[in-house]
């Protein structure tokens, strides 16, 4: 029997200037990629600029950009959301991103990476798990946060002993609700 692969969209959520997303990523990516059974897609949101303005019938620049990602969320059979936590939420990139797409969210599991100062992201986390729900997404219980990230990613520093224990955590649950949502929706097609 041949096992196919989850795939996984990792979806960087920062397109501030100076950002601190690509340490953090740069480090997710190595660490979920290990990890066998699983295909990593990765949607930066610096690379993919959509306008603000949400419309039924965007510029045919904006519906070209929408349909190509759109396809990439449609193949996955999961996601894990970067995101750093600005003025007790999310970036607003993100939502506008989430925004756009509707259907592809669907019965599919969202995991979270977050990071950040004290809170280590954790407010923004909250906020997301409201808006995939009312997408039909279902958010992975534990989360992986970085707190006082900048710290934790030093070059002679390593990180500390806990996180490659909750990454594991993040992925075996992330992997579990993927493959289970997957053979459900394969079943029988999830209706909203």
């Amino acid at each position: 029997m041949t096992v196919i692969p989850l795939r996984i969209v990792v979806i960087i959520a920062s397109t501030r200037e100076g950002r601190f997303a690509t340490v953090v990523a740069n480090w997710l990516i190595e660490y979920v990629n290990a990890r066998a059974g699983i295909e990593v897609d990765v949607i930066d949101l610096v690379d993919h600029p959509l306008p603000l303005g949400l419309s039924r019938n965007p510029e045919p620049a904006v519906a070209k950009a929408l349909a190509e990602l759109g396809d990439r969320l449609i193949r996955a059979d999961g996601f894990i959301v970067l995101t750093p936590e600005y003025n007790h939420s999310f970036p607003a990139p993100l939502k506008n991103f989430i925004d756009w797409h509707y259907t592809q969210w669907r019965a599919k599991p969202v995991a979270f990476v977050s990071y950040g100062g004290l809170s280590g992201g954790l407010r923004a986390v909250e906020q997301l798990r409201l808006v995939f729900a009312e997408l039909h997404a279902v958010t992975v219980r534990d989360t992986l946060s970085f707190h006082n990230s900048w710290k934790q990613f030093g070059i002679e520093q390593p990180l500390p002993a806990e996180v490659p224990a909750a990454a594991k955590v993040l992925l075996d649950q992330l992997h579990w609700w993927a493959d289970a949502l997957r053979t459900a929706r394969e079943k029988s097609p999830y209706l909203a």
